[in-house]
């Protein structure tokens, strides 16, 4: 019978055992933005990002490391680009993630084929699917992403610095005098932002007020006879890359537009204002900062 002496060694080498060996780690059970549960039964080692910003988003929870394949335009840090390719969001390359045995792949609800998620189940692959809505989902969305990989401390510590920088957006913009805004994403077709998408979201964290949040559809098509009814004190845009796009001063034409008679027509770089990433807040300071500017203009 074993002294008290060798019961206690007995009972730390069975917990070493299964620290290392990886017993010691509970069942993870996490419900996914579309509604479904995943569960894993330890953090997974092998993950596949099937959309830029949820591989942007999975860095950030400290999981680059278990990172071991990305879709095209995967850019974000500077680490993504070197990860294997696994075709696009749209449309994903079924063969080389299989090729790469990963342990979870985590897609993007509304951007994904649903199909080819399916599939990615069927084959065995786990799946968790990611779809921030306002950008206050964006730090919950790292610690779960944290939870997922094992990289808890981490991605706790980048939320609460996310949520640090949106307190003091919130404290600064919030209660300002509201800038009736549009949002142009692209000019041909000309499309904006529906109440339900996020950067709307980011809007009115700046004391804006989307000129077009009555619309339901993420991304709707407007007319400019619409944008002209409207009437926005500011428009913003984006583009497709980190340079001001020329069509944004097409609207300078219309001379009677509040926006365009206060030279209220700002540029924000599509990577920290399009992508629901922990940079996110980044564009919201500078789309803050442009609708304080429209403010100062007011007569």
């Amino acid at each position: 019978m074993a002294t008290q002496p060798m019961l206690a060694r007995l009972l730390r080498s069975l917990a070493l055992f299964a620290c290392c060996t990886g017993l010691g780690h509970a069942e993870i059970s996490l419900r996914d933005d579309s509604g479904a549960t995943l569960r894993l039964a330890q953090p997974a080692r092998r993950i596949v990002g099937l959309a830029p910003h949820v591989t942007e988003t999975l860095f950030a929870a400290g999981a680059g490391d278990r990172l071991v394949g990305a879709v095209d335009y995967s850019d974000y840090p500077e680490a993504a680009r070197r990860l294997p390719r696994v075709g696009s969001h749209a449309q994903l390359d079924l063969e080389a993630i299989v090729a790469l045995k990963p342990d979870l792949a985590v897609g993007w609800a509304s951007g994904n084929s649903l199909a080819h998620v399916a599939k990615l189940r069927a084959l065995g692959i786990p799946v968790f699917l990611v779809e921030p809505a306002r950008i206050d989902d964006i730090a919950p969305g790292i610690e779960r992403l944290g939870r997922l990989a094992g990289t808890e401390s981490a991605a706790r510590a980048a939320a609460t610095a996310l949520r640090e920088r949106l307190q003091a957006l919130r404290a600064r913009h919030g209660a300002r005098p509201t800038v009736r805004t549009f949002y142009e994403i692209w000019q041909q077709p000309l499309t904006t932002v529906g109440g339900t998408q996020i950067i709307g979201d980011v809007i009115r964290l700046c004391g804006g007020e989307n000129v077009f949040a009555g619309l339901k559809a993420l991304a709707p098509r407007v007319s400019v006879e619409a944008v002209l009814a409207a009437d926005p004190e500011a428009i913003v845009a984006s583009g497709m890359d980190e340079a001001r796009p020329e069509w944004l001063d097409d609207w300078r034409r219309w001379t009677g537009m509040t926006a365009v008679k206060r030279g209220n027509l700002f540029f924000v770089p599509p990577d920290i204002i399009q992508r629901p990433t922990p940079r996110l807040v980044e564009g919201a300071e500078l789309l803050c900062a442009h609708l304080e500017t429209a403010r100062r203009r007011r007569p």
